[in-house]
This record gives C-alpha cells, structure tokens and sequence, in this order.
C-alpha cells in the first residue's frame, strides 16, 4: 500500500509539524475543522485514518459509517472520547499521545502543590490590592509528607519524578501489578489512604473512576490531607469535596479539571448556570484553579504532534533501514541488585570505596566511540522491590540499546518474552524481557544529557 492510498482526515487543528510530516511522507491530508459532525459522518466511509483531538465524541454511529476507517489517532493522552471497545472491535487501530505531554502535566502538578502549600496565589492577590499579610500566610513545607499518587501511567511516573529533588515518601496505588519503580513504592489503595498527606490524581476517566472520589472514598483516609486532580474532572464529585472542604477533612485543592467541563474540554458549563459548588470553589482560599492546561504548554503542543506523526507512519511505514540495521546490545546500562538495607550500602560505598553517590547508588560516566557522554548506574534496591518481578533473582541488569522499538519488535518475532509496554521518560526509553533462564532484563534507549 502506497502512502497517497492513505487519506486521513484531520478535524481539529494541531502543531503544524503533524500535518506537514504526514504530508511529506505521502499521506493524503484533507483538513475540516468546521464542519458539523453529521457532515463529517456522511463523508468518513472515504478515510483509512482521522485525527482528533476532542471536538466530539466518537461514538457506534460513527464508526458504523466509518467503513474504511483503519486507524483513529487522539493528540492527546485520553482516549475516553471514543468507543473503544466498539472501535477495537472494528479492527481500528487507536493512537494516542500520553508521552506528548506528561512532562507538562507533571510539572504543573508540582507546581499547583508548592503554590497551595504556600499560599502564593493568595499573597499575590493580596498584595496587588493594597494588603500586606504575612502571618496568614505562613505555608506549609512540602518536606517530611507522603504523597499517595492514585494512576501510575505516563502523568503519574511524570509527578513523582519531579519529586525526588524533596525529602517525601511517595506511594502509588493502580490496577496493573509491579508498576512500582525507585521513585515511587507501589502500595494497596488502603495503606496508600493511611499514609498520605497529599493525594494527586492520574487516572483516565472511566467506568471505574467515574465519581472515585466521593464521601466515603474522602473520609476512608486516616488523615485530613491536600489534593491535586490533573486528570479529569468528573472523577471528583464536586460536591463532596465542597463538603469535606467545609471540614477540613480536605485541607486544600489544586484543580486543573472540573466536573462541569464538556467533553470537548473547551468550554466550561453544561448548561447556562454556576453550580452551587462551584461558587464555593471561586471564593475558597485554599482551592487552586486552573481551566485543563496541565498538558497545555508550548513544548507539549509541540511534542503530542510528534508523538502521533511518528505512531502513524510507523503503523503504515517502519523504515527498512531501522530493520536492518537495529542495534542490539551497545553498553552495560546499570547494575540492580537487592539489598537489606540500600542506604546503608550505599553509604559504605561511598565512605571505604569513594564512589559519588546519592539515593540512587552511583552514576559511573564514559564516552563512547564518537566521543559522545554516556552513563551506568549502580543500584542497590530494597529486598521487597516488585521492580525485578516477574524475576525472583536477586539482581536485574540493564543493557543500553539503540532503537528499542524496533530491537523489541525484532525480539517479539523471534518468540522472547516481553514484559509491560515501553515507558518514556526524559531520561529515555526503557522495556523489559525475561532470558532463558527466567532473569529479567530492562533495556534502555538512554538519553543521558537529562541526568547532566
């Protein structure tokens, strides 16, 4: 199949990159971001491919007339606009983004935390209109917490690694085992809602999380704590959080999205009125608000397009040369093995040996063949870790690679066990297999600069 046999129809607007990658690759683009949704279902039978980011929602009505629709891609990381099942179903394939923007999503995290910990929106607002309160604004330090990360995806793994620059325990609680990783301890959601103090949400919006947080879900945490919901707005009910607001059973909230919002995301009320919780939430000084810019930036808008052109052409096209030529193998990428007490060791090393170290273990660096700087990293973890599992060894090794798409799906095809999906971070790009022997092996397509 030829890429002008592939007409894909593009029905929001994007960084620009995205349809000028597609079109330098030989997709045949057609753009129409006005037209109603019954015009654009009454010419979708004509498209292999349509992308969206949610102007509205694509339900069985669409995809029945979506004769020839062969893939569905979101710039953006939630695919709860679409009907998945139904589309999945069809033989669609589905495209997101949640890589795009995780880094703006975490850093916005953080940033609405610090802000209501220290009350800066609050100081700002009173000083620029003539008041000069310090005592009422006294803040809370971010140092000594735990923080309980609910979703621990892409947005979630984004928050706790801003994270390790502070003195916190970080717990996460989601459905899919052995998600743990060194910044962040998996736990049950029970111990999670004994120990937390802040409680940050990354969850997508479904069945499961629609309404997750009520009065019973608030008051099943053993302490009054603060929270932060960057992921959808209709997993709070905003009601209930007044509530518990009102009692300081919830100390205070930083909220990106709302229950209120539509769909679309670009407007606010369903209807023409200002719910009565939402005027509580206006006049709060301990609520932070913020109109679902966490994944909004510049460099995300960017990035979220890059992502999706590069998952498209790599649906139709994966280059032959990247086949040919993967590189396997290329440098000892880290050593991790368990310890009774990892800090301790670490601090051995660091006093008898002279290794530089930090919580982590130690970075060795060196340079490669073309002068370039490269890292390894020594690792003890705790005995507990779930981060070697499925392996019971007491070690894991980490291997440097290059293209490790490709490497893993050369790896598939010759029948090695894949562990997970691939995760991306600043850092770089790592997934996980198992040898011969059961051992597990985490590849890493490195990106050192991050760690300089």
């Amino acid at each position: 199949m030829k890429p002008s046999d592939i007409k894909i129809l593009h029905i929001d607007s994007n960084h620009p990159l995205l349809l000028r990658q597609l079109q330098a690759a030989g997709f045949d683009n057609h753009e129409d971001y006005d037209a109603t949704k019954a015009d654009i279902e009454a010419k979708i039978h004509n498209y292999q491919g349509i992308v969206i980011r949610s102007r509205f929602k694509i339900d069985r009505t669409f995809l029945d007339k979506a004769s020839q629709l062969q893939f569905i891609a979101r710039v953006g990381a939630g695919l709860e606009s679409i009907d998945c099942d139904y589309a999945t179903l069809k033989g669609i394939t589905l495209i997101a983004a949640p890589e795009g923007n995780r880094n703006a999503v975490g850093e916005q995290t953080l940033g609405m935390l610090l802000s209501l910990f220290n009350r800066l929106n609050i100081a700002d607002a009173e000083i620029k209109s003539g008041t000069w309160q310090r005592e009422s604004n006294r803040g809370h330090e971010l140092d000594g917490k735990t923080v309980g990360i609910i979703g621990y995806g892409n947005m979630g793994q984004s928050f706790a690694k801003k994270l390790r620059g502070f003195e916190v325990e970080v717990l996460c609680f989601d459905l899919l085992e052995n998600k743990g990783d060194p910044n962040a301890r998996q736990v049950t959601l029970a111990e999670l809602q004994q120990k937390t103090d802040v409680l940050s949400l990354h969850v997508p919006w479904t069945n499961l999380t629609d309404k997750m947080v009520n009065t019973d879900f608030i008051n099943a945490f053993a302490k009054p704590f603060w929270l932060i919901n960057t992921s959808r707005g209709k997993n709070v009910v905003t009601d209930d959080l007044v509530k518990a607001l009102q009692s300081k059973k919830i100390l205070g909230a930083g909220l990106d999205v709302l229950e209120y919002e539509k769909t679309s995301f670009e407007n606010l009320f369903l209807e023409n009125h200002v719910a009565e919780s939402f005027s509580y939430l206006l006049k709060a000084n301990n609520v932070l608000l913020t109109p679902h810019i966490a994944g909004w930036t510049f460099e995300s808008h960017e990035r979220l397009a890059q992502v999706i052109a590069d998952k498209i052409k790599n649906k139709y096209f994966p280059t032959q040369e990247a086949k040919s030529n993967t590189k396997k193998v290329t440098g000892i990428g880290g050593v991790f093995f368990k310890s009774k007490d990892p800090k301790a060791l670490v601090a051995w090393y660091n006093k008898h040996l002279g290794l530089k170290t930090d919580d982590y273990g130690s970075t060795f660096w060196w340079k490669d063949n073309n002068g370039y700087d490269c890292s390894t990293q020594w690792s003890p973890f705790q005995n507990d870790t779930t981060y070697f599992a499925p392996s019971e060894k007491q070690f894991m090794q980490n291997f440097r690679v290059d293209n490790l798409v490709s490497l893993l799906e050369t790896l598939r095809q010759d029948g090695v066990t894949i562990i997970d999906e691939i995760a991306s971070y600043d850092y770089g790009k790592f997934g996980w297999i198992l040898d011969l022997e059961g051992n597990k092996i985490e590849l890493w397509e490195p990106h050192d600069k991050a760690f300089q």
